[in-house]
């Protein structure tokens, strides 16, 4: 099964080797017809500390690192 890519921005770097990056999807309502935007959270294995916040990042599923890292960083 191919690993989900996704691209975001770090909100948070203050943990060793891990950063937390929001990725927001856009979509349709189904019913009002309108443009939502939601966000999420998620916590990616950055093995040398090279990014900051505010920093555009790719992620991609991995095994599980810990008890809430299951994505790493690929590129910036």
């Amino acid at each position: 099964m191919p690993k989900r890519i996704l691209s975001g921005t770090v909100t948070s770097d203050a943990n060793a080797q891990t950063i937390t990056v929001s990725v927001e999807r856009r979509f349709t309502h189904p019913v009002l017809k309108k443009t939502i935007r939601k966000s999420k959270k998620y916590r990616a294995h950055d093995a040398n500390n090279t990014f900051k916040a505010g920093d555009k990042v790719r992620i991609q599923e991995c095994a599980p690192m810990s008890k809430t890292k299951r994505w790493e960083v690929i590129t910036a």
